[in-house]
């Protein structure tokens, strides 16, 4: 058990952030914890019983990845993955679905024929249900693969490891060889990661196009500022901002003089 309420102070907050950092602990999970913290004070003075609410001293936190992969990186990665892990990663690619939310998914939420996909709110992260719409490459995967109304539709063997085989070789990331005191050997990766494709799968849809509250729904996304994070935006996209000005003052420019001269 943890310490009282009432004796809960700004060094206890920073010790027991101290603590978890030792143990090998991130500075955004030891936010959230410090987060509960801060709201189990506040509920507490709300009731009466706390006179006062301590400071909460957070640690700072790195800035949120901005990793994406175009799609010609895309293609390249995806051919050296076993063919039992492309529909997954061909999905998470073009919609943007959470790998929890995609792994939970059996046959009986997918329509081939509309090509799309049904999440159940107990299967979504804001216990909401949204409909996915499936790509038709996708689609043309699946209906090889269909099984039974239960069975998930996604094969994750091994993923994680062959996506780091993956991305090694295609330079998207490093392994580095860790031999700790007890003799066994890990690796440590460094480089793209599965939640990159949820990235790029937002990224894609909205320069294809798509309203932006429109490709929310796909994702999962309830808040702007937490979209915003994922709707990145490359050198690229910036040059091609420009290069649309300029064409559609050429456009605009080009319809003028068509436009006959009245006498």
């Amino acid at each position: 058990s943890g310490p009282l309420a009432i004796t809960i102070t700004p060094a206890t907050s920073r010790a027991f952030a101290t603590t978890r950092k030792a143990e090998g602990v991130g500075n955004a999970t030891i936010n959230r914890s410090l987060s509960c913290l801060r709201l189990m004070l506040n509920l507490g003075k709300e009731d009466g019983l706390l006179s006062v609410v301590p400071k909460v001293h957070v640690r700072p936190e790195p800035p949120a990845r901005k990793g994406f992969l175009e799609r010609e990186k895309f293609d390249e990665l995806l051919q050296l993955l076993p063919s039992h892990l492309h529909p997954l990663v061909i999905f998470l690619y073009t919609s943007g679905v959470r790998l929890g939310e995609a792994l939970q998914i059996v046959w009986s939420q997918v329509d081939l024929n509309r090509r799309l996909i049904t999440l159940e709110g107990e299967q979504t992260k804001n216990a909401e249900p949204r409909h996915v719409p499936l790509h038709p490459h996708l689609v043309m995967l699946l209906k090889e693969l269909e099984g039974d109304a239960d069975d998930r539709v996604f094969d994750a063997t091994n993923l994680r490891v062959e996506w780091q085989r993956a991305c090694v070789l295609c330079g998207l990331g490093t392994r580095e060889t860790i031999k700790p005191k007890d003799g066994h050997v890990w690796y440590k990766y460094r480089g793209t990661r599965l939640h990159d494709l949820r990235r790029s799968a937002i990224r894609n849809l909205v320069r294809a196009g798509s309203i932006e509250t429109v490709v929310m729904k796909i994702s999962g996304h309830k808040t702007r500022a937490v979209f915003d994070r994922y709707n990145i935006v490359s050198t690229t996209d910036v040059q091609n901002a420009m290069q649309k000005l300029v064409t559609a003052e050429q456009a605009e420019s080009e319809s003028l003089v068509k436009v006959p001269q009245r006498l």
